[in-house]
């Protein structure tokens, strides 16, 4: 399996993955929030794949 190259990518798509990273952490920080006020099933799961993203993107995964 290829190493993945972000700047490989057309650059509609790269302006896009940007924009979803600097996203993800402010996201990330209102579902802590949601979730600890009121805990529910979906809650949980949209968390833990926010986690997984953000630290996707802060190792630099994707």
């Amino acid at each position: 399996m290829g190493r993945f190259y972000r700047y490989k990518l057309p650059p509609w798509c790269r302006h896009w993955l940007f924009i979803i990273e600097k996203c993800t952490l402010p996201i990330l920080i209102f579902q802590i929030i949601r979730t600890l006020l009121f805990p529910t099933t979906f809650d949980v799961f949209l968390l833990g794949i926010l986690v997984g993203l953000f630290i996707a993107f802060q190792l630099e995964w994707i």
